[in-house]
């Protein structure tokens, strides 16, 4: 059969399914073949087709931000680590919320003397070794990348662990960087790989648990400042390692 007339007989097809297939069964169908994606030159932009983003403050003036969304869905999946002595950098938010009754005693470090609710003041990356072996559990959020020595960073947070005990980190991937204090020392967004080759030289492959936040539709309307709020359910829920928006790390100290 030539070309031409096979082209024929794939319209005439088409024009037959069209004719006789119920719209249910069709959308699907369109999905499938990719009929549903936009040629070239037919995206329709809207509220997108602009330089500037919709929120510069990542969401927050609108709602939840969709990162901090999967940083709570991470840390509530990983809940039942946040036990015993733990240690979470300038508040206890997340270990009294997540760890609640199973925390014996909550520990907050931070370098500013004025922060009243510290009970460490310091620099996590380099407390002393009076500190060693001493926690259960360590919450760290979207902190690892203001620190530019992440080798040392880590090693620290194994440092500080009792033997048993869990570090469960979150870390930026698709990201605005900050444009307030925190811009000069935005140091790092990581991936999968990063993030797992990072953790597992320190605390061993086995012992280190990656867990994958977020897919284009997500990172786009995070990018341009959405909340969580605006987004259906399953625009959140979706998840593609090839576009993380956060990427959680679990690693325990053997």
């Amino acid at each position: 059969m030539s070309e031409s007339a096979r082209g024929v007989g794939q319209a005439k097809y088409r024009a037959f399914a069209r004719r006789l297939l119920p719209e249910i069964v069709k959308k699907p169908l369109r999905r499938l073949m990719g009929y549903g994606r936009p040629g070239v030159g037919g995206v329709r932009f809207g509220d997108f087709g602009r330089t500037d983003p919709i929120s510069r403050d990542y969401g927050y003036d609108r709602g939840t931000p969709i990162d901090r969304t999967y940083i709570e869905r991470f840390l509530g999946e990983h809940a039942s680590q946040i036990r015993g002595r733990t240690l979470e950098v300038v508040n206890d938010d997340y270990t009294a919320r997540f760890g609640g009754q199973r925390t014996t005693q909550r520990d907050i470090v931070d370098m500013r003397p004025e922060n009243i609710r510290a009970t460490i003041v310091g620099d996590l990356t380099n407390l002393g070794a009076e500190w060693n072996d001493t926690f259960d559990a360590i919450v760290l959020t979207q902190t690892l990348h203001l620190i530019f020595d992440l080798h040392g960073a880590v090693s620290a947070l194994f440092r500080l662990l009792k033997s048993g005990g869990t570090v469960l980190v979150t870390v930026p991937g698709l990201t605005p960087i900050d444009h307030h204090q925190e811009y000069e020392t935005w140091y790092w967004s990581l991936t999968e790989a990063s993030a797992c080759r990072l953790f597992s030289d320190v605390f061993g492959a086995d012992s280190t648990h990656i867990a994958v936040y977020g897919n284009v539709c997500s990172a786009v309307c995070f990018l341009e400042g959405l909340a969580a709020e605006e987004l259906k359910p399953e625009m959140l829920d979706a998840r593609d390692r090839h576009f993380p928006v956060t990427i959680g790390i679990c690693a325990t100290k053997d």
